[in-house]
């Protein structure tokens, strides 16, 4: 009995570490541990995740034997976040594909994302009932539908319209625009990864969507002529991009006169009045270097860059934090309650673990505001 509380004691620390402080994960611990578990004793294990050491103390005070096994489990704890706290996915010349690539062979992040590799909407009725009720893949599909809204994009307005997907992923987006805006549309979507393009020309076949395209191409430097493009599209490609100021202008290029561009992307806070802590400077780091990004950049700064190409109309922008934050930890519990995706695949096992303990510290940094969810809408002068 006192190895199986130490057990369940260990599961609170880790979590309580790795995938954040919510009061229903422990519950889910303690409720799945053992079919005795009563309230009191989740409600033990909350407390002891918050606070772990002294908990561990006082398990080990009324019973000495289990010393050994309170010393394992500590040390185990904090030997982890060592390691996970280490990130090993920085970026490099090529980095970007190699990493897409890979995610894309192993298929565990289509299991659970589907076809859209970008965060979800969740409204505020939504939040309030509890994020976990909303079907996560249908949330992926409310950000587009409510990008599309942002951005003035529809049916009505642009059926026959060219669309350039930049950073198309596995081309959930582009499929989904080619659908929605009707068969005389022309969806493009371009990505650096050649086993995305596979696989979203896969996918385009299967469902019968000849109007999207998909094509390896380094939106640095798009082999477009000026002006070809009706809409411009961006949807969480700029963290990857280690030239802000050529993705925007190779974008602002590409599009018509009068034509519409619209992007979300994660940023950090402008630190220009506040300058960033010590704090704040490794977390970045760590969130720039787990998941290959070169930097982040502020919502004003990209406004900034979107107004010095002198093309562009007034800009709209906005901080969809709020609307996205849930995504980080449902992506998490997806897994947890349904582990097929990757519990025949134990060579990813470590790398499933970093990417939950990623979602957990994003969650973080954007519930703080060290990161904020940038959108923006505009027109090209005619």
């Amino acid at each position: 009995r006192e190895l199986v509380k130490m057990a369940k004691l260990s599961c609170a620390v880790a979590l309580a570490f790795g995938l954040g402080r919510e009061t229903s994960a422990f519950t889910q611990v303690s409720g799945t541990a053992s079919t005795s578990t009563s309230t009191a004793n989740a409600r033990n294990m909350q407390l002891a995740a918050a606070n772990p050491l002294p908990a561990i103390k006082s398990a080990v005070k009324s019973n000495p034997s289990i010393l050994p096994v309170a010393a394992a489990a500590t040390a185990a704890t904090f030997g982890v976040k060592f390691i996970l706290d280490r990130p090993s996915r920085k970026y490099e010349e090529g980095s970007v594909a190699r990493e897409y690539d890979a995610w894309t062979q192993d298929g565990i992040l289509e299991y659970y994302w589907g076809e859209h590799i970008h965060l979800g909407y969740y409204n505020k009725e939504e939040m309030e009932a509890g994020y976990k009720k909303k079907n996560f893949i249908q949330a992926k599909y409310d950000f587009v539908d409510e990008m599309m809204k942002l951005g003035g994009i529809s049916a009505e307005a642009d059926s026959d319209a060219k669309v350039l997907d930049v950073g198309c992923g596995v081309g959930g987006t582009s499929r989904y625009l080619a659908k929605s805006l009707g068969p005389n549309a022309d969806v493009t979507g371009i990505t650096l990864s050649p086993n995305q393009v596979k696989r979203a020309t896969e996918l385009a076949e299967e469902q019968n969507v000849p109007n999207a395209k998909f094509t390896v191409m380094n939106a640095l430097a798009m082999d477009f002529p000026d002006n070809t493009f009706d809409v411009v599209w961006a949807c969480e490609s700029g963290e990857h991009m280690p030239d802000k100021k050529a993705y925007i202008d190779e974008m602002m290029r590409v599009l018509k006169p009068g034509g519409k561009f619209v992007m979300a992307t994660w940023c950090q806070r402008d630190d220009r009045e506040v300058p960033f802590s010590a704090k704040d400077e490794r977390d970045l780091r760590f969130l720039y270097e787990e998941w290959t990004h070169p930097y982040f950049i502020s919502i004003e700064k990209y406004k900034e860059l979107i107004d010095d190409t002198g093309l562009m109309n007034e800009v709209t922008t906005a901080d969809w934090n709020e609307q996205t934050i849930a995504s980080w930890r449902h992506s998490v519990w997806v897994g947890v309650y349904d582990p097929r995706g990757f519990i025949f695949k134990p060579n990813k096992y470590l790398k499933c673990v970093r990417d939950a303990y990623c979602l957990e510290r994003m969650h973080r940094a954007f519930d703080r505001g060290l990161m904020q969810y940038g959108m923006f809408a505009v027109t090209k002068k005619e």
